[in-house]
């Protein structure tokens, strides 16, 4: 039976994981550890965890993702997502350990028109991207056998704080909500990334590199929270308005859309 390691595992992936895992039918056995439980930016409780325990994957959800937070205190971001990927690049290496890493569209510019391929050429324009991108740096050094998964625009309908849950939460205080237009991606349901890696494993597949995933429905963050709202019977009890100035401390790209093909 596989052994897979779950890092980050009180996150909304990790948690979404963990809830599939419970209903798995397939020969996985799955070891889910947060932060409490082990810290990737602490070398020498990494140095002793792995003496202890052996996996054949480790997933890596353990990530610093408050974008804003980033830009006005990057040197949180890149502890853990440069430096902590690093470290625990070098254990997987060294136990012949499997990652499977989680990055962003936000390693992208947002100049191109069309959606970005894996082949495209990174340029983050905030310290979140930036942090992310030097951390798949690390592990294309280090690392042979290794899945990169770039997503955009993470949810889960049930856990962590993001745009679905915070529409939903305004709309239901009865909030008004402005949300911009200006930006463009694809929405992707942490559900369906999970059985995606889920079945990366449970195939076996050695087809190892850099992976983009998202959602197909390439959206404005005003048409997702219009879908949100639809979805959940509000739209017509809520003030919903289409804003064309978005100010925030950290830059984002215009269009971060990901062709899904390697």
């Amino acid at each position: 039976m596989k052994k897979i390691l779950v890092t980050g595992a009180n996150g909304q992936l990790g948690r979404t994981i963990k809830e599939l895992y419970k209903k798995n039918t397939i020969d996985l056995d799955f070891y889910f550890v947060s932060k409490e439980d082990l810290d990737i930016t602490d070398k020498e409780q990494l140095l002793a965890f792995f003496y202890r325990n052996s996996y054949d994957y480790c997933i890596n959800c353990a990530a610093y993702t408050n974008v804003e937070q980033a830009e006005k205190t990057p040197e949180i971001a890149f502890k853990i997502n440069a430096n902590g990927v690093n470290n625990l690049a070098q254990k997987c290496y060294e136990k012949d350990i499997t990652l499977i890493h989680i990055s962003t569209d936000y390693v992208f510019d947002g100049e191109k028109e069309e959606p970005y391929l894996v082949t495209d050429r990174a340029n983050p324009l905030n310290e979140y991207g930036k942090s992310k991108l030097l951390g798949e740096g690390y592990i294309q050094s280090i690392m042979t056998k290794y899945f990169i998964i770039r997503t955009s625009w993470l949810y889960s309908k049930k856990y962590g704080n993001n745009f679905y849950r915070s529409i939903l939460k305004k709309a239901s205080e009865g909030q008004s909500l402005f949300v911009t237009n200006r930006q463009k991606s694809c929405p992707t349901n942490a559900e369906n990334l999970a059985k995606y890696i889920i079945s990366l494993i449970g195939n076996e597949s050695d087809n190892f590199g850099l992976i983009h995933f998202s959602d197909n429905d390439i959206m404005t963050w005003y048409s997702f929270a219009v879908k949100i709202l639809q979805e959940n019977k509000l739209l017509r009890q809520t003030n919903l308005v289409k804003s064309e100035k978005y100010h925030t401390f950290a830059i984002r790209p215009k269009n971060s859309t990901l062709k899904n093909i390697k």
